[in-house]
Order: structure tokens, then sequence, then C-alpha cells
């Protein structure tokens, strides 16, 4: 495996671990969302890109389920590496 590789924590941990996943402003880019997931500790644990996540979880804008899809992808895509902090 390269150092490079993600490696994703099982779900069922990631499910012990994440109290909110939160959409918010890019600090950085006022005209850009990213989703914050926050730990039951109120900790940031890491954060991604809403248009990507949307795009590779295939929610679109008018999906009444969108949130459920948005949380099980995040769920199943939580790298292991936000143990460390």
């Amino acid at each position: 495996m390269s150092e490079d590789e993600i490696r994703f924590l099982p779900y069922e941990e990631a499910v012990r671990l994440v109290a909110a996943i939160q959409e918010e402003e890019d600090i950085d880019d006022p005209d850009h969302r990213i989703l914050t997931v926050y730990s039951r500790q109120d900790k940031e644990l890491c954060w991604y890109d809403f248009d990507e996540v949307m795009r590779d979880a295939g929610v679109q804008q008018s999906d009444p389920d969108s949130k459920e899809k948005v949380t099980e992808y995040i769920m199943h895509h939580l790298p292991d590496w936000v143990l460390e902090g």
C-alpha cells in the first residue's frame, strides 16, 4: 500500500465517532461549500468538498433523501487518520 492510499474506518466505528455533519461556507472561498464532520466531543474531524460528495454519492439537488445519502456516503468514507487528532 502506498503512503497516499486512504484507508477508511469501518462503518460502525464511524457511526460511533461522528455526531454531526454540517454544510458550511469555505472560509477561503465564500462561493464554495464544504461538509465539516464533528465528533461527539464537538471536535472537527475532517471536511469534504460539498460538490464532490454530492457527485460521488449520486445526489441530485431535488432529491428528498439527499441528507441520508450524504450521511451514508461520509460514514463509509471517513479516513482512519481522524483518530490520530
